[in-house]
């Protein structure tokens, strides 16, 4: 466990404002690893940032734009905004009661591949589903986490869409915690059109405190990495 990994949250916060901060963050630890030497690596700080965001589509650089249902008037209509972005992964969305991760990490400092890493954060959260005894896993050729990936009715609860530059990490996971369903009805999920999404609430059905959620999911990933 690295004990250079900074938890930050950032409360409920606009995507556009996020995403600049994140550059930043990111944009910082490669400066600062290039500048010094192996020996000192180590020690640079790496940050766990967690936060909300308001209505909020989102499309990878791999994305289709067709897997967005919806034009620009009716995106203002239910109070939405839409970013292209950097991330691998397709479409997806972020609003408020979803919790939304990004580690930015040297994933040479923690001996981890990229294809490594996204299976950490996909097992911190498994991990944290089963802290709620829901049984969760993987669904080959689709990153994320699944209920039921075997069964009639897959359904995502977080999906994962990650950049990596000289092994420095941004951009995440969003974990579906007490989030409105209704506004993924407007897009193809990651690009899937015969799958469906849940959330944590829907699935007990209850409401369930998203702070604990968050610092359950940095514990597991903590260990994890």
């Amino acid at each position: 466990m690295s004990q250079k990994l900074q938890y930050i949250d950032w409360g409920l916060i606009d995507y556009k404002d996020a995403w600049e901060k994140q550059k930043v963050l990111f944009d910082a630890l490669i400066e600062q690893k290039t500048h010094v030497g192996a020996r000192h690596a180590p020690h640079l700080q790496q940050q766990f940032i967690v936060c909300e965001h308001p209505h909020v589509y989102t499309l990878g650089k791999s994305g289709q734009i067709n897997n967005l249902l919806i034009n620009d008037e009716f995106l203002k209509k239910i109070n939405a905004s839409y970013y292209h972005i950097e991330r691998g992964g397709d479409i997806t969305y972020h609003g408020p009661g979803q919790l939304v991760g990004y580690p930015i990490l040297d994933l040479e400092q923690h001996n981890l591949s990229l294809k490594k890493y996204i299976f950490c954060l996909e097992n911190a959260i498994i991990r944290t589903l089963s802290d709620y005894q829901i049984e969760s896993s993987r669904i080959d050729g689709a990153t994320g986490v699944w209920l039921d990936a075997d069964g009639k009715t897959p359904r995502k609860i977080c999906a994962i869409g990650v950049r990596a530059s000289r092994s420095v990490t941004m951009h995440g996971f969003a974990f579906n915690v007490n989030t409105d369903l209704s506004y993924f009805s407007h897009i193809n999920p990651c690009g899937f059109r015969d799958k469906g999404v849940t959330s944590l609430s829907k699935e007990l059905q209850k409401p369930v405190d998203i702070n604990d959620v968050k610092q359950q999911v940095f514990t597991h990933f903590q260990v994890i990495i």
